[in-house]
């Protein structure tokens, strides 16, 4: 159990990430956090963001950014005209602090950009914000052009914390949970790519006479591409700037009760690939486990990485080591028909009984043809069988 640090509440777990944030003897200036859905990271970020509170006589030190942001924002649909639509902002919240005086405009436009073909014009008086593509005005936007736009506006927020404006001089910390909800994997890598950029930016920040004045970072997400190229924008060397110090955790709620673990991963970036591999075998425990629909698109998932990490492009080559033709064919057919719906995670749907059996066998094969080490954060809550190791490629993931 080496290396798992167990805290019963998330408020000790937050004293811990604040600990990490402002050690004396070590510091570090960014927390990279991968944990599962429904773990509770917006509930953490929400207590990080209490805990500021409580140090600080009521004022805040934290800045951030997760589903309670996106919730500030809700849509205007015009249900009698259906002409005008607008995205209203709420303007009682303190993360619209002086935006009025910020000038963000030019900047959102300049982010958005990058991820979308769309125009904005935000009414500072009404405190609406209307779209339009080409020639059509007032359109409703997609979610995903929606979460992006609402990214860009909290992009353009944090430059202007960053050159210090009085709006945002008492923000110590920023905390950024799951930003890409509803983008596809191309936004996700730009995203996560622009947004090292800034973080890199906030760590090496100096005050008005030159001295170090970083603004410290909590960063959390549950997609695995998009953690992954947070830390090696992170972790890599770039000539003429200094290293960022940030620690790496996998972030774990073992029961599903109150208790959460930490593990640190600095050395093992693709650990919770391996975790999830491992939280599938324990779904899959028949008579203990519960096998959902959506874990026919965790173990894709999986699928695809461990064909990555070989170096190939999908999962055929995972496939092709697996079983006999007959079977290959039926495990691609499954894997590609099971794994695309649109499966409610906040409401699972249990598995039949029969694809049950079929992802038991996708499973089984899986781990017995490729080599893994299963988590010891499992082990610490389980007695489950260890994943099989029987001969496969000669790398061990």
């Amino acid at each position: 159990m080496s290396g798992i640090r167990t805290y019963q509440s998330l408020r000790n777990l937050v004293k811990r990430l604040r600990d990490d944030l402002n050690n004396p003897t070590k510091p570090t200036q960014l927390v990279l956090l991968y944990a599962y859905n429904r773990t509770g990271k917006t509930r953490l970020s929400m207590e990080f963001k209490d805990e500021g509170k409580r140090k600080n006589n009521g004022n805040a030190d934290t800045l951030y950014f997760n589903a309670y942001t996106e919730d500030l924002f809700t849509w205007d649909n015009d249900l009698d005209g259906d002409a005008v639509r607008h995205l209203q902002l709420n303007p009682d919240s303190s993360f619209f602090n002086g935006l009025k005086d910020l000038a963000l405009d030019e900047t959102i436009a300049g982010y958005l950009s990058r991820y979308a073909d769309l125009d904005f014009d935000i009414n500072y008086e009404t405190w609406k914000v209307s779209f339009r593509k080409g020639e059509a005005e007032n359109i409703k936007i997609s979610r995903g052009e929606q979460n992006i736009f609402i990214w860009c506006l909290f992009m353009a927020i944090c430059e202007r914390m960053l050159d210090g404006h009085v709006s945002y001089q008492s923000n110590k910390y920023l905390y950024i949970d799951d930003p890409i909800s509803s983008l596809d994997d191309n936004n996700a890598i730009a995203v996560a790519c622009d947004l090292a950029e800034l973080l890199r930016r906030a760590a090496s920040r100096k005050d008005q006479n030159g001295a170090p004045a970083p603004i410290k970072v909590v960063f959390s997400s549950h997609h695995a591409l998009f953690f992954n190229v947070m830390c090696n924008e992170i972790g890599r060397a770039k000539e003429g700037e200094p290293k960022v110090t940030h620690k790496r955790y996998f972030l774990h709620r073992p029961s599903g009760g109150g208790a959460y673990t930490l593990r640190a991963t600095e050395d093992t970036p693709f650990f919770h690939h391996v975790a999830s591999l491992g939280e599938l075998q324990l779904a899959a425990e028949p008579g203990t486990g519960k096998l959902y629909t959506f874990h026919f698109n965790a173990l894709r998932s999986i699928m695809e990485k461990t064909a990555s990490f070989f170096g190939h492009a999908d999962i055929s080559f995972c496939l092709k080591v697996l079983g006999n033709e007959e079977d290959r064919a039926l495990y691609n057919r499954s894997l590609n028909l099971l794994s695309h719906g649109k499966y409610a995670v906040n409401e699972p749907t249990e598995m039949g009984e029969d694809n049950q059996e079929l992802f038991r066998r996708i499973l089984r094969d899986f781990t017995t043809r490729f080599q893994f080490a299963l988590p010891d954060i499992l082990e610490a809550t389980t007695t489950a069988a260890p994943i099989a190791t029987a001969a496969a490629p000669a790398t061990t993931i």
